[in-house]
């Protein structure tokens, strides 16, 4: 079998459908895709509310909850504690499949009926807002974060993270961390990009294994650095103090001058990939056959995925992991095998066009089943009548045009603005609604609200009274107002930092924009060749091209318009100290 040129049915460009698509396309008994991979990512997206939180009732209890779902919402909503308990039964909602009809708007019937949770998190304590987390202790406005404590206004941390605040991609932990992005194993680190085995490094980017490094990038196994410069403890010492990290406005400034480092000074690799084979994409560590996937974590057999662990023999799948086996086209997984068509299922083998099911195997079409086994839009039949109905149901979706996609973004229950979607691949409203996804209009947010002033808030940390807790504050970028909690100021003062002045939807936007996108470019290696000192060549042998260009070609996702300095793998190593 030879690749295909399709065109998508979306947006109408050529994508590609490889040989060994096609093999993994026979091995799950599914038609190859009719839309391209881009287009496919953002209906996934289309259906992930992450962060935007809202306030309404249960619908069992009736008490105050927070929720993904807004109140004007035409759902049926119960709290996490309602949700799991055993007072109610999705298999309650079961009805027959009629085949005069086509699948969808059926299975829309269905989810307009059967209760969703309020938020996914589960075995938590004191963590009311947080969503897709487990096993957490005093966490506040963070999400996807695992087995973590005291963490606030952070994203993606799935491994024994404590006492940390503003951060995004943590994936193997870390402690006392602040605005750190895509780093592991760190202690007392701030502002750091793709750090790992650091402690007490400030401001740096891209070092591994150092200690007391301050505006530093490339560095490995390095101490008392400043600006890459090795410095004595007494004098590194005094030329942090002299920074006086507690004032805001010369954060400002440090900030400034990092941005300036890391994008004009600082050597750049075209992808991180480490320690795999066959790997092609971005942020790929421990993994194999894993192609044009990013953020992807000890995988195996992959293709098209973005933000998993720990699985394998899955392809065109998002957030998903944790020992996950044969997923296609879907969406929020957890320890799922032969999963396909499924949008936000745990403990589940064997389902199809699924949502919100868990602890269940052999489900087709069904919502909210928990601990389900043999069921057809929450009808539950004996093994034979149900497989022999899931395939009849199979063949008419087939001639309905609608089997082997992902849920169409109309069915979604979020407004494209509430979703990743819209944090990846923004769009404005019109565009949205003319792709067929929704809109919230009411998304929440107050204005116009502040008790204190921007520029009233002390300049210094130690400068800042305890009622500032009291206070409503303002957002300097998009006026949103938002407060200051106590375990935030504790947080502040005990690790010299001053109050943020924008809002923390405004701090998460800045953290991604400081990622790559999940996107790749043909480019060709920056590197110029060895330079001379006073006219004499030094460690030639170190870049295999010597004093000449490099002419090393490769897929990157820095697009070639960006101003950083990009490598090939060997000249970046040849030259990171």
């Amino acid at each position: 079998m030879t690749k295909e040129i399709h065109t998508c049915q979306n947006c109408k460009t050529a994508f590609t459908i490889e040989p060994e698509d096609f093999a993994f396309y026979e091995k799950i008994h599914v038609p190859p895709p009719r839309c391209c991979p881009e287009c496919r990512q953002k209906r996934r997206y289309a259906w992930r509310n992450e962060r935007v939180l809202y306030r309404r009732n249960c619908d069992m209890c009736h008490k105050s909850t927070v929720t993904i779902y807004s109140p004007n919402k035409p759902y049926k909503v119960y709290c996490p504690s309602c949700w799991w308990s055993d007072k109610w039964n999705g298999t309650d909602y079961g009805r027959d499949f009629d085949f005069s009809k086509s699948f969808f708007p059926q299975w829309q019937e269905l989810q307009l009926q059967v209760p969703r949770i309020a938020l996914l998190t589960k075995n938590s304590v004191n963590s009311e807002y947080t969503n897709h987390c487990n096993n957490n202790k005093n966490c506040y406005l963070s999400f996807c974060i695992f087995d973590s404590e005291n963490i606030l206004y952070s994203t993606n941390m799935w491994k024994n993270a404590k006492d940390c605040c503003d951060c995004t991609m943590i994936p193997k932990g870390g402690e006392l961390l602040y605005g750190c992005i895509d780093s592991d194993n760190c202690y007392r680190c701030q502002y750091g990009l793709q750090l790992r085995n650091c402690t007490d490094c400030y401001y740096c980017y891209d070092c591994r294994g150092c200690t007391d490094c301050f505006l530093s990038s490339n560095l490995r196994n390095k101490k008392y650095c400043f600006a890459n410069q090795p410095c004595t403890k007494e004098a590194y010492t005094k030329r942090v103090q002299e920074w006086n990290l507690g004032s805001f406005a010369h954060r400002q400034k440090l900030s400034e001058q990092f941005m300036h480092v890391a994008k004009t000074k600082a050597v750049h690799r075209a992808s991180i990939i480490e320690k795999s084979i066959n790997a092609t994409g971005n942020m790929i560590l421990n993994s194999k056959n894993t192609v044009r996937s990013f953020d992807a974590y000890d995988m195996e057999n992959a293709k098209y995925v973005t933000l998993c662990l720990t699985s394998k023999d899955t392809m065109d799948s998002y957030h998903y992991g944790f020992n996950s086996e044969m997923v296609y086209e879907s969406h929020a997984l957890i320890h799922d095998y032969d999963v396909l068509f499924t949008h936000l299922s745990y403990d589940n083998a064997h389902l199809q066009y699924c949502d919100g099911c868990h602890n269940s195997q052999n489900l087709f079409g069904c919502v909210g089943v928990k601990q389900g086994q043999c069921g057809i839009f929450n009808k539950l039949y004996s093994e034979s009548d149900y497989a022999d109905l899931k395939n009849k149901i199979i063949e008419h979706m087939k001639r309905t045009g609608e089997y082997g996609e992902f849920f169409p973004p109309e069915l979604s229950p979020f407004g494209y603005n509430e979703t990743q979607g819209q944090i990846y691949m923004p769009m404005e409203k019109e565009s949205a609604l003319r792709n067929g996804l929704k809109w919230e209009d009411c998304v929440p947010g107050t204005f116009d609200k502040e008790t204190i002033q921007p520029a009233d808030i002390p300049d210094n940390i130690q400068d800042v009274p305890d009622d500032i807790t009291k206070e409503i504050l303002s957002c300097t970028r998009c006026s949103k107002n938002y407060n200051i909690v106590a375990d935030e100021l504790s947080f502040y003062r005990k690790e010299c930092i001053p109050i943020p002045r924008l809002c923390p939807d405004c701090r998460y936007r800045d953290r991604i924009s400081l990622r790559l996108p999940r996107k790749l470019w043909r480019r060709c290696c920056q590197c110029a060749g060895v330079a001379s000192q006073n006219g004499v060549y030094k460690n030639i042998a170190s870049h295999r091209h010597g004093i000449t260009p490099c002419q090393e070609e490769f897929e990157t996702s820095y697009a070639p318009d960006r101003p950083e300095i990009v490598y090939c793998e060997s000249c970046y190593t040849s030259e990171v100290v």
